[in-house]
């Protein structure tokens, strides 16, 4: 099957639909915020500029066309991954890494840096990307790939959070499945051991989730044709507790890539529906992440279990929602940190390798070495005298310390001076220079630490 570009062919002229969001972004007030108009998020920063500015990129919320026999797809900016994922399992293929969460949209994984239990062998989502249509801040539709005049753009996309533009078709590579995954759940009670077995196996997936200073448990996850059995994780039963319970398991391939969305990870305990008294009653299609997003920002926006917490005499809470990377070779000292320090648990690991060897240019990996990916979100209790972020800031000071690097997606703390040695000043302000040269969009800064 061959691609549907959503440029025109004919020189000088575009689709109706580019057309059309490009008249959109022209009419808004050259002052006003520019957004897109999205149903879902999973951002966990505040922000304090309003969104109804939004732009309308609903058509460009679809998979275009896919080509079984090239393994590629192409695909709209805002599709979601649960579309994408219907999509191409239906070919018996899938995208190379599926971040783990069912409203998480392509563009927002490229531009946002989504990670998997693939990603050990496949890198980052933004590495399967072979091209993509983007309408930048100056208001053209520019097509970056990685050996074109756009190539700086193609280099410069992931974790620009959309502040150099936004992603509405991107060309991606697929991978064949099997229809069932088989998992190994592999106990340790050292962390040493833990951290060096996952440079010792080369499965097709890989994380893992850390229970307390001597209980974590690496999964190594294969595709299979057959299956015994399968577990079902997506009514009464809870996937993370799997892991204390069984040393095999199958799933198929779908509940595999969906087995933490039901939970939320294990977050939707704090909403009781782990209870289960209280689960028989939830509708399984309410037994999902944005499901349990609508009751934060509930609780972001009124506070109600902040007043309670009150009421009760409870100390104040900090969110530390948080995904950062470290070198293997320092993921026990950042393990040690956690336990001594963070009292969250779980938390979640995932080992990653960048597929590309010259690295990316505004998140800096090094090639050819492998990161874990800890993952933890919830909420610490503040001592007295301690300020809203204290434990946010230590976290990213540790994490610079161990040579790592810490994803955006979440509240950040850092000043500009640190944040621009960290994430690539140079080469930002040059990449914003040249696609959104009057400052349409927010730069880097003012949206991921400044909360514009």
């Amino acid at each position: 099957m061959s691609s549907v570009p959503l440029l025109a062919q004919e020189p000088g002229t575009l689709s109706p639909e580019v057309a059309a969001l490009q008249r959109q972004y022209a009419a808004l007030p050259p002052d006003a915020p520019v957004r897109l108009r999205k149903r879902t998020s999973n951002l966990f920063r505040p922000r304090s500029r309003s969104s109804d500015a939004g732009l309308d990129m609903s058509a460009f919320a679809s998979v275009f066309s896919i080509d079984a026999d090239a393994l590629t797809a192409d695909v709209g900016g805002l599709t979601t991954y649960e579309d994408l994922v219907e999509a191409t399992l239906a070919h018996g293929l899938m995208p190379l890494v599926v971040p783990q969460l069912k409203t998480i949209t392509l563009g927002g994984a490229v531009t946002g840096l989504g990670i998997e239990a693939s990603s050990f062998r496949n890198g980052l989502p933004h590495e399967s990307v072979l091209e993509m249509e983007v309408l930048t801040g100056d208001g053209r539709v520019v097509t970056a790939r990685p050996d074109n005049e756009h190539a700086d753009l193609f280099r410069g996309f992931p974790n620009s959070y959309g502040t150099l533009g936004y992603a509405l078709r991107l060309k991606i590579e697929l991978q064949p499945v099997e229809p069932y995954v088989s998992l190994r759940h592999l106990r340790f009670d050292d962390p040493e051991a833990f951290f060096g077995a996952m440079d010792e196996h080369e499965p097709d997936f890989m994380d893992g989730a850390v229970f307390g200073p001597d209980e974590m448990y690496l999964t190594l996850g294969t595709f299979t044709s057959e299956a015994p059995s399968v577990s079902d994780y997506t009514g009464m039963g809870i996937y993370y507790r799997s892991l204390q319970q069984r040393e095999t398991d199958h799933l198929t391939t779908r509940d595999y890539l969906w087995r933490w969305d039901t939970d939320w990870f294990w977050c939707s305990r704090a909403f009781g529906v782990q209870n289960p008294r209280i689960r028989r009653l939830v509708p399984k299609r309410l037994l999902r992440s944005d499901s349990y997003w609508k009751l934060v920002a509930l609780e972001r926006r009124y506070g109600p279990m902040r007043r309670l917490d009150r009421l009760r005499g409870l100390p104040e809470q900090e969110y530390v929602v948080q995904d950062i990377e470290v070198p293997v070779a320092r993921a026990p000292e950042f393990f040690e940190f956690m336990i001594e320090e963070v009292p969250i648990l779980p938390f979640w690991v995932c080992p990653l390798r960048l597929r590309d060897g010259r690295g990316w240019d505004l998140y800096a990996l090094e090639p050819d070495t492998t990161y874990v990916n800890f993952g933890f979100w919830s909420t610490v209790p503040l001592e007295p005298g301690q300020a809203d972020g204290t434990h946010n800031r230590r976290i990213e000071d540790v994490v610079e310390q161990l040579d790592g690097r810490k994803s955006l997606y979440s509240t950040s703390f850092y000043d500009a001076e640190r944040f621009w040695n960290l994430y690539n000043g140079p080469v930002y302000g040059e990449l914003k220079r040249t696609y959104d040269p009057d400052g349409r969009l927010l730069d880097l800064y003012e949206k991921c630490v400044a909360n514009g």
